[in-house]
């Protein structure tokens, strides 16, 4: 995996204020935890994450976050909030790790190849897990995992069961569904004996007000 460097720096002016004072500066605030530190409030560069954000799955990449100039320090993106309607980038959680630490995260999964029946009896391939949660060391976390399906046929599924990933155990529910080929939807053409019948259905025609009067006064 392609090491990410992010750059940071420490901020003094914390709540609603301070966070606003440094939108409008076209930086994100951020805060850094973990191993027991006390939360870190920092600041970035909202080209600079917003470059970073489009290139890597953030939830399982390892960030180099250089604080200061000095301090260089491992971290994942916990959580990327936005804004509800403009869904630019409002803050920033990160989480520090360590070499050796075990981290359970989760990480992109990926279909691989045309199904043996998409290309030969015209189904629909259908996925229906796009992330895998894995329990992994930081040098082995993959960026995606890849589901060969090219020798899925029509009527047949992939199963987290199904699946390996080197050097990291699998936390998904063994029995989840990754993806399926279902058959060609095929719309039913009515029968003779249906066609018949909306031929024959009588058109209703009501009288003009004053007969319908008029029918029931004769009744009577």
């Amino acid at each position: 995996m392609e090491a990410v460097t992010l750059t940071a720096e420490r901020r003094q002016a914390s709540g609603k204020g301070g966070a606003r004072q440094l939108r409008a500066s076209d930086r994100i605030p951020a805060v850094i935890y973990g191993h027991g530190r006390e939360p870190e409030p920092l600041a970035l560069s909202r080209m600079e994450l917003d470059k970073v954000l489009h290139r890597i799955a953030h939830g399982s990449t390892i960030i180099d976050l250089q604080v200061d100039g000095a301090d260089t320090v491992q971290a994942l993106i916990r959580e990327v909030q936005r804004h509800p309607t403009r869904r630019n980038v409002t803050h920033v959680d990160f989480y520090e790790v360590h070499a050796g630490e075990v981290l359970s995260l989760d990480v992109p999964v990926v279909l691989v190849g045309s199904p043996d029946g998409v290309r030969n009896a015209g189904g629909v391939l259908e996925q229906f897990l796009r992330e895998l949660t894995i329990e992994v060391l930081p040098r082995n976390i993959p960026e995606r995992v890849e589901v060969d399906v090219t020798n899925l046929r029509v009527a047949t599924s992939l199963h987290v069961s199904d699946l390996a990933v080197e050097n990291a155990k699998i936390l998904t529910d063994p029995r989840a569904t990754v993806c399926t080929v279902v058959p060609p939807r095929v719309e039913a053409e009515p029968t003779p004996v249906e066609e018949a019948e909306e031929e024959a259905e009588p058109e209703l025609i009501r009288k003009p007000r004053g007969e319908e009067a008029e029918s029931e006064g004769s009744e009577e």
